[in-house]
């Protein structure tokens, strides 16, 4: 079961979180099942998430959020689009849901925001999974990149299968065929009257990125006291080198990488994210 909760974040602006089955019944509060939130990328949604939700709500509170700009919460004409908005807003579901302290799952952009968070408010988070996300700076040439791709989208699709093939196929940016890709975009489209269109702004997403993709993260990362995951896909966009890297400047870092699988890590090989996260979990959360 999956239930919609909304959350206001900063500004007022109103966020979809979804719970992923009902809250435990008959604990105590002492008691209750650890939080869990699910934090997407950029151009993502929260029910990119649902196959991870499943089976972290067999011992967790699962909780996936629709951040600003994004899926079905509300995306403001002017913004804000920046770091201190993306992470006051999981700062504020985490408040509003009673998930503190919690364990942070992001992936690419969302892992950014869950180490920003768990620096600055170490007294909410209890872990943090950091999935593909650099923490070095790529600069401005990376943003003039997705500027010519976003425009390279043949929008609008004239079907699902379009989009499906056109991420998973066609894109220049897919080195080989990846149906896991071509899902994972299908996931973020909405039918129009003149065909299959994102359910974001380009235009916002690029706002969003130019916050971040200029600067380096590591002296945040240094920050995070509590344990950490970096988890990569070995064909992913966080190489090898960097993401040892980052483990070494994590106080309490640890590191895993997935085999067959590119920087959609849980889309490309679940089972095997499966495995390196909860055996993760196992280890931060068992007495």
């Amino acid at each position: 079961m999956v239930r919609r909760i909304d959350v206001t974040g900063v500004d007022g602006v109103r966020l979809a979180a979804w719970e992923f089955a009902e809250p435990p019944k008959g604990r105590a509060e002492t008691d209750r099942a650890p939080g869990v939130l699910l934090l997407h990328g950029l151009m993502g949604r929260a029910s990119h998430w649902a196959s991870t939700a499943r089976w972290l709500t067999e011992r967790h509170r699962a909780v996936a959020l629709d951040q600003r700009g994004h899926g079905r919460s509300e995306k403001p004409a002017e913004g804000p689009y920046n770091r201190e908005a993306y992470i006051a807003d999981a700062e504020a579901a985490i408040e509003q849901l009673n998930l503190a302290p919690v364990t942070l799952i992001g992936h690419s952009m969302g892992a950014l925001t869950a180490w920003q968070l768990a620096a600055r408010r170490p007294d909410l988070v209890r872990a943090v999974v950091i999935c593909d996300m650099r923490a070095s700076a790529l600069g401005a040439a990376s943003q003039r990149e997705w500027e010519d791709w976003f425009k390279s989208w043949p929008v609008p699709f004239a079907t699902l299968a379009d989009v499906r093939k056109w991420f998973g196929e066609d894109d220049p940016w897919v080195e080989r065929p990846s149906p896991a890709r071509g899902e994972f975009f299908a996931e973020v489209m909405a039918e129009r009257a003149d065909g299959w269109r994102p359910v974001f702004s380009r235009r916002q997403m690029l706002t969003s990125r130019e916050t971040w993709v200029y600067d380096a993260h590591w002296d945040e990362l240094a920050q995070v006291q509590c344990p950490t995951l970096v988890v990569r896909g070995l064909d992913g966009e966080l190489g090898r080198a960097e993401a040892q890297e980052m483990v070494r400047v994590l106080p309490r870092g640890q590191y895993a990488e997935v085999a067959d699988a590119g920087h959609l890590v849980h889309y490309d090989q679940p089972e095997a994210w499966r495995v390196a996260v909860e055996s993760f979990l196992d280890s931060v959360l068992t007495p």
